[in-house]
């Protein structure tokens, strides 16, 4: 039988592979064949979903991605240790709340550094030569809210839509090195960061505003990892510089 998803050989780098999204994606990804290379900074966490791994060769770092500069030392050790990526997922961020008052230089900066700036750090350090294999599948963990608002999220909104503009130009660029780029757009997911959003915005309040727009109800991490799991295949060898929506429906 043909599995047209199969990763069977490659090697994948996971930010934020410690818990939600980038843990479940892990777990699926090596459950398709590939060998995973898991970062985050909270090592015991990151030791959990090392665990939860199927086949062997996977290998973790523990790293705070704020620290930009230190990403390409990073992806220098990784290479070195474990082989040329065959693709990547960059799954860390955060989602911190705060009225426009509220939202200042400094924590609009702080929110960047890790949704955007490493983002694309990551991208241009692993598309160096040496460090990735020709047919290479780049992405990102992109929201809804890069394309539509809420109140207190000025900043988590800002570094998605930079995250998928900035995707374009990069698949464009790295084209001729047979490197694809895409995000995935996610809808409301059953997550810790989704369970923050309930605590500041109010259960009642995000459940009638999600599900009156998202009609296919409430995502599960695995939602996005099978997602994921399409963009880095073959499958989707003719897919890149998009956002790929898999929202529930909420921006139909």
């Amino acid at each position: 039988m043909i599995n047209p998803m199969d990763l069977t050989g490659r090697h994948i780098l996971i930010t934020g592979a410690s818990q939600g999204i980038g843990r479940m994606a892990a777990i699926q990804i090596s459950r398709l064949g590939a060998k995973v290379s898991l970062v985050a900074r909270n090592e015991e966490k990151l030791r959990e979903t090392l665990d939860m791994l199927e086949g062997e060769g996977h290998a973790l770092y523990c790293f705070d991605l704020k620290k930009v500069e230190g990403i390409e030392e990073l992806i220098k050790q990784i290479v070195t240790q474990c082989g040329a990526l065959n693709g990547m997922i960059h799954s860390a961020g955060i989602a911190t709340m705060r009225p426009l008052a509220m939202t200042t230089s400094d924590f609009l900066h702080d929110m960047m550094l890790i949704n955007f700036y490493a983002y694309v750090e990551l991208v241009r350090c692993i598309s160096k030569k040496k460090n990735y294999i020709a047919g290479a599948s780049f992405i990102g963990m992109s929201s809804i809210g890069s394309q539509s608002g809420d109140k207190s999220k000025v900043a988590y909104c800002a570094t998605k839509a930079a995250m998928d503009a900035a995707t374009k130009s990069m698949a464009e660029e790295l084209a001729h090195k047979n490197i694809r780029v895409n995000t995935v757009v996610a809808g409301f997911i059953k997550t810790d960061m989704y369970k923050m959003f309930v605590e500041n915005a109010g259960e009642d309040a995000v459940g009638s505003h999600v599900l009156s727009r998202q009609y296919l109800g409430m995502g599960e991490p695995l939602d996005i990892a099978n997602a994921m799991a399409y963009l880095l295949s073959d499958a989707s060898k003719f897919i890149t510089g998009t956002g790929f929506i898999v929202d529930g429906g909420y921006l139909s």
